[in-house]
C-alpha cells in the first residue's frame, strides 16, 4: 500500500517494535495527525477472553470525562413522566410509536444513541432488525435501557461511549479529538481501560489484556504497553 508523504513522515515519529506508556502514546497521536481536519483518536484492545462463549462477553458502557469531541444526536423511546424527562434532559428526539413508524417506513435514522424506557421496549424491540445491525439497539448491560431516562440522556450527550468486544476479541472504541491534547486523551483512555479491566469476565484466564493500540483517523498505529494500562 502506498501511503502520502504526510502520513510517511508522521510514521517515521513511531517505533514500530516499540511498547510505549501510556502518556508517550497520546503525545505522539497528537502529534502524528494528518488531516487538515480535527481527527478522532481511536482505542483498539484485544483481549485475551473467547468472544464465542457468552460468559466471555466484554460489554459495558463508560462516561469520559472529557467526553468524545462529537455532537450526539439522542432519540428516547418514552412516555409520560419520562417522556418530559428526556426532553427536559435535552433528547434531540423524543416519543414513542410516531417513531417507530417513521423508522421503519421512512428509514429515518438521524441519531447517534437510542434510549428506550422499560416499558417501552415491547414497541421498541419491533426495531431489532434495523437497530440491532447498527449497534444502535438499547440494552439494559449499557445503560440505555432504564427508567432513569434523564440521566441516561445527560450522559449521553456528555460523552458516554458504549465498549464491545467483536469476534476476533478485540473492543475498539473512539477517545476524543486530537485537539483535546495529550492530557485529556489520556484521561479519557483511563476511563476506558479502567471500565475494560473492571468488566474482566470471572472465566477469562491468562493475561487479559494482550495488546492496546491507539492512532487517529488518518495516522499511524502506536503500540501500547498492555502490562501498563487498566
Amino acid at each position: 500500500m502506498k501511503h502520502g508523504k504526510k502520513y510517511t513522515d508522521s510514521r517515521k515519529l513511531v517505533e514500530n517494535s516499540k511498547l510505549y506508556d501510556v502518556n508517550e502514546a497520546m503525545d505522539l497521536a497528537v502529534k502524528t495527525k494528518v488531516a487538515k481536519f480535527d481527527e478522532t483518536v481511536e482505542v483498539h484492545v484485544r483481549l485475551g477472553v473467547d468472544s464465542r462463549h457468552a460468559d466471555q462477553q466484554v460489554r459495558g458502557a463508560v462516561v469520559l470525562p472529557n467526553g468524545t469531541g462529537k455532537a450526539v444526536r439522542v432519540m428516547a423511546f418514552a412516555k409520560g413522566d419520562a417522556l418530559k424527562a428526556a426532553e427536559e434532559a435535552g433528547a434531540d428526539y423524543f416519543g414513542g410509536e410516531e417513531y417507530v413508524a417513521k423508522i421503519q417506513n421512512e428509514g429515518w435514522l438521524d441519531f447517534d444513541v437510542v434510549i428506550a424506557a422499560p416499558d417501552m421496549m415491547g414497541l421498541v424491540g419491533r426495531l431489532g432488525k434495523v437497530l440491532g445491525p447498527r449497534g444502535l439497539m438499547p440494552s439494559p448491560k449499557a445503560g440505555t435501557v432504564t427508567p432513569d431516562i434523564g440521566k441516561a440522556v445527560t450522559e449521553a450527550k456528555a460523552g458516554k461511549i458504549e465498549y464491545r468486544l467483536d469476534k476476533t476479541n478485540i473492543i475498539h472504541c473512539p477517545i476524543g479529538k486530537v485537539s483535546f491534547g495529550a492530557e485529556k486523551l489520556q484521561e479519557n483512555f483511563d476511563a476506558l481501560l479502567g471500565a475494560i479491566v473492571k468488566a474482566k469476565p470471572a472465566t477469562a484466564k491468562g493475561q487479559y489484556i494482550r495488546s492496546c493500540v491507539v492512532a487517529t483517523t488518518m495516522g499511524p498505529g502506536i503500540k501500547i504497553n498492555p502490562n501498563k494500562v487498566g
